[in-house]
């Protein structure tokens, strides 16, 4: 059995420790910007992701072949994208006819990707991922701040 092979377990190691600091990355932004799901939540949903479906490929992996046995390792991705979004959906709040959350929601669900991602051993992809959600969350928010509320004002 692969699961008690100690290389297994120090890739699984190597790629839950992975997932938790790419998510805590995003998380950091969230935390620096005051936002209810910060640094810890963004590291647990990439760690979870991670591993709910580490374990579901290494059942696979451990099921294949074996007769009366149907085992589909996307179906745990997919339950991953649905789970994560209620959590986020539990972040948004309209509040005066403006919503509220809805980035850190978001910054959720990708961090759950970059954990899907870590698990299918696409390291250089989460890490890419975790670096343009970074960016999109401190560059696009200057931007944003600097063009877009200047015209406002404006008006």
């Amino acid at each position: 059995m692969d699961f008690l092979v100690l290389d297994s377990q120090l890739r699984i190691i190597f790629q839950l420790f992975l997932a938790a600091l790419l998510g805590g990355l995003v998380g950091l932004e969230r935390e620096y910007q005051r936002r209810a799901a910060g640094l810890k939540t963004h590291s647990l949903v990439s760690l979870g992701s991670a591993l709910f479906t580490i374990i579901s490929l290494e059942a696979f992996e451990a099921l294949s072949g074996k007769t009366g046995i149907s085992f589909d390792p996307s179906r745990v991705v997919a339950a991953i994208v649905v789970g994560v979004g209620f959590i986020g959906a539990g972040l948004i709040i309209l509040r005066s006819f403006r919503v509220e959350g809805l980035t850190t929601a978001a910054g959720i669900w990708v961090v759950a990707g970059v954990g899907v991602a870590v698990a299918f051993q696409f390291y250089l992809i989460a890490a890419f991922t975790a670096f343009l959600a970074l960016m999109i969350l401190t560059v696009l928010k200057s931007a944003e701040e600097k063009f877009l509320r200047n015209e406002e004002k404006k008006k």
